[in-house]
């Protein structure tokens, strides 16, 4: 079995088909999904489909291209829905360089913000961490250390990178962009790192990996995401899909009753 540990199935993306996809997930052997919030919408909306689907977990937060309109309010309204069952993390959360959306200042006082609440309520974060490095490990690491803090999605750095994450106990999530061809810096974190601190992920509907490369991404395609980092490990896929399934389930309080696996 695999677990999906980030995919944004709520997104307009998935209107017309969701269900199937979800269903094509379950064939394809992903056992569980988490659905990632990125605004209180989303949040919700991500919320909704876990309470409809026992194979489901969802995620709430707001994301760092929506740091300009992410008020106390919006907040406030988040956290309440972390107190639901079905919520298993704060997040998607952190700092983005690259799009420019939001300002760095912008974005720094909802992250911090939203850190401290994932704290007190005692939830793992949800780390996006793009063109960021040093602010989004410098604001964690003041944070302090510790077990279960969360995860760095999508990770896009190198092995050192990779090394000072994992010190302050945050798992490194893997998507599809380990399948690229040139994409050397992160075949070699999904090469070297403990097995025991990684998760993997499609980030659906981005990032789809080789052979669906361009296409809509969707949870079923992270069994080639797995496969691939089998390959560099040179070990049995199984091997990985076992690890990173009970990586997920330890860092999200996944139930091990519910999840749908098709043999």
């Amino acid at each position: 079995m695999l677990i999906d540990s980030h995919a944004h199935i709520d997104m307009q993306d998935f209107e017309k088909d969701r269900e199937d996809v979800l269903e094509r997930a379950v064939q394809a052997g992903v056992g569980h999904i988490v659905a990632i919030g990125i605004d209180l919408k989303s949040s919700a909306e991500a919320l909704n489909l876990a309470r409809r689907h026992s194979f489901v977990s969802s995620s709430v937060g707001c994301h760092p291209h929506n740091a300009d309109g992410c008020g106390e309010s919006d907040l406030n309204q988040l956290a309440g829905l972390a107190s639901e069952p079905e919520v298993v993390a704060w997040g998607e959360i952190g700092l983005d360089y690259f799009r420019g959306y939001s300002s760095p200042e912008a974005q720094a006082g909802p992250f911090r913000r939203q850190l401290g609440i994932a704290r007190d309520l005692n939830l793992p974060v949800i780390i996006h961490d793009r063109e960021a490095h040093e602010a989004v490990y410098s604001t964690l690491k003041e944070m302090g250390k510790g077990e279960r803090k969360g995860v760095i999605h999508c990770f896009s750095g190198d092995m050192a990178l990779a090394e000072a994450f994992m010190e302050l106990g945050y798992f490194i999530s893997i998507p599809g962009t380990v399948t690229y061809k040139n994409a050397s810096h992160i075949k070699e974190v999904a090469a070297s790192i403990p097995l025991s601190r990684m998760l993997v992920e499609t980030d659906s509907p981005y990032l789809a990996p080789f052979p669906k490369r361009g296409k809509r991404n969707e949870p079923a395609y992270v069994r080639f995401t797995a496969m691939e980092i089998a390959r560099l490990r040179d070990v049995p896929f199984e091997e990985v899909a076992c690890q990173t399934t009970e990586n997920a389930r330890a860092l999200f309080g996944l139930p091990r009753q519910g999840s749908r696996v098709v043999e």
